[in-house]
C-alpha cells in the first residue's frame, strides 16, 4: 500500500528540493531503471490473486454456514469471518501452530490428497466446554484431548466439514470426510515440508472467547479445478444453482398439491315433489348411455372423458380422452 505523507513531510521534501539537497533528475533517472520483484523459487506462486479472491468468496460463504450451525449446536452466539487467504510451503504452516492442537486430517474427493482443519486449542476447549454445559469459557491454552473429549471433537468436526459440500457447490460436487484427529503437529505429515499450501485463516468468536481456525488445503488438491477458481465462474455458477434449486423447490411444492378429481356418470332433472317422494329401492333415470363415455373433471374444469369399469374390487375410470381446454 502507498504511504500517504503527512503535512510536515510535503513541506520538509518541498525545502529540500528549494535548497538543492534532492536532485530532481536523479529522482527521474531512478523512476526510469527496470524494477525488479523478487521471486524465491522455493516459494512458487501456484495460483493468482483472482484464484485466491474466489477461494475467498467460497469460504465467507462457508463461514456464513459455520455461523448457523455453531450457534444452533452451541446456543451461544458464534461469529466466524475469513481473515487471510495465503500460500506458504507446508513446513511454515506447521511450524506456525501451536503445540497441542486440534488437527483434523480429512479427505475431499473427486479432489486428490488431504487437508487439514486446524481449530485452535481456545476455540476447541471453548466448543467443548459449552458442549458440556458450561458458558463456553476456556483458559486451557493446549494439552492433549482425553478420550471423551476427542469423541465430541470428531463429531463437531464431521459437522462442520459438512459444510463443504453446499460452500463448494457452486465449483465442485464434493464431500469432505474426516480421516483422523492429531494432536502435534510434527507427526501430522500430509505433504513435502516444501510443497505449496493455501492457507485460510478463520477468525472465530464464540460467546467471549476468540480464536483462529485454519483450513490447510494443498496447491497439488486444488490443480484439477484450478480453471474454475476465477469468479466470474463462481458468480454464474452461483446463481445458475439458486435459479434451479428454486425451481425443484417450486416442482416438488406442485407436485404434492392436491386437487379434487370427479367423474359425472349422468344427470337428470327432477321436481322438490319427486324428491321428497324418493324411496329405498327407486331408481332415477340418468339419461346417460351405458357404452357412453362419463366426463371427468379436475376441479371444476372438464379435462378428460374415460370409461367406466373395476379395477381390482374398486371402483375405476379408464381415460379415453383429454380436453386440452379444460382448464389446465
Amino acid at each position: 500500500m502507498t504511504d500517504i505523507l503527512s503535512q510536515s513531510e510535503i513541506d520538509a521534501l518541498l525545502s529540500a528540493l528549494q535548497s538543492g539537497d534532492v536532485d530532481v533528475e536523479a529522482i527521474r533517472n531512478d523512476d526510469n531503471t527496470k524494477k525488479i520483484r523478487i521471486y524465491d523459487f522455493r516459494r512458487p506462486s501456484k495460483f493468482s490473486k483472482d484464484q485466491l479472491y474466489t477461494l475467498e468468496v467460497v469460504f465467507e460463504n462457508f463461514c456464513r454456514l459455520l455461523t448457523t450451525l455453531l450457534s444452533g449446536s452451541l446456543r451461544s452466539r458464534v461469529l466466524a469471518r475469513v481473515a487471510s487467504v495465503d500460500q506458504v510451503t507446508y513446513e511454515e504452516f506447521i511450524r506456525s501452530i501451536p503445540n497441542p492442537s486440534i488437527l483434523n486430517v480429512f479427505t475431499f474427493p473427486p479432489l486428490e490428497g488431504k487437508g487439514i482443519l486446524e481449530i485452535n486449542p481456545i476455540i476447541g476447549f471453548s466448543i467443548i466446554d459449552r458442549l458440556f454445559g458450561g458458558p463456553g469459557l476456556s483458559s486451557i491454552k493446549g494439552r492433549p484431548l482425553t478420550e471423551i473429549e476427542k469423541n465430541v471433537m470428531e463429531r463437531i468436526s464431521e459437522k462442520i466439514l459438512a459444510q463443504f459440500k453446499e460452500a463448494w457447490g457452486s465449483l465442485i460436487e464434493a464431500e469432505a470426510y474426516l480421516e483422523n484427529i492429531e494432536i502435534n503437529p510434527q507427526f501430522t505429515q500430509i505433504l513435502s515440508p516444501l510443497e505449496m499450501v493455501i492457507i485460510i485463516t478463520i477468525n472465530m468468536q464464540i460467546g467471549d472467547s476468540e480464536g483462529f481456525v485454519n483450513i490447510c488445503l494443498p496447491c497439488l488438491m486444488l490443480e484439477l479445478i484450478s480453471d474454475k477458481l476465477n469468479t466470474k465462474f463462481w458468480f454464474n455458477n452461483s446463481v445458475r444453482t439458486k435459479v434451479e434449486n428454486n425451481s425443484t423447490y417450486l416442482h416438488a411444492v406442485v407436485e404434492k398439491t392436491t386437487l379434487p378429481l370427479s367423474a359425472s356418470i349422468g344427470s337428470s332433472t327432477i321436481s322438490i315433489r319427486e324428491l321428497l317422494e324418493l324411496q329405498i329401492g327407486d331408481v332415477i333415470n340418468l339419461e346417460h348411455a351405458r357404452n357412453k363415455d362419463v366426463d371427468i373433471y379436475i376441479d371444476s374444469g372438464l379435462k378428460f372423458n374415460g370409461k367406466l369399469g373395476l379395477s381390482g374390487t374398486r371402483l375405476a375410470i379408464q381415460i379415453t380422452k383429454m380436453h386440452q381446454d379444460g382448464g389446465f
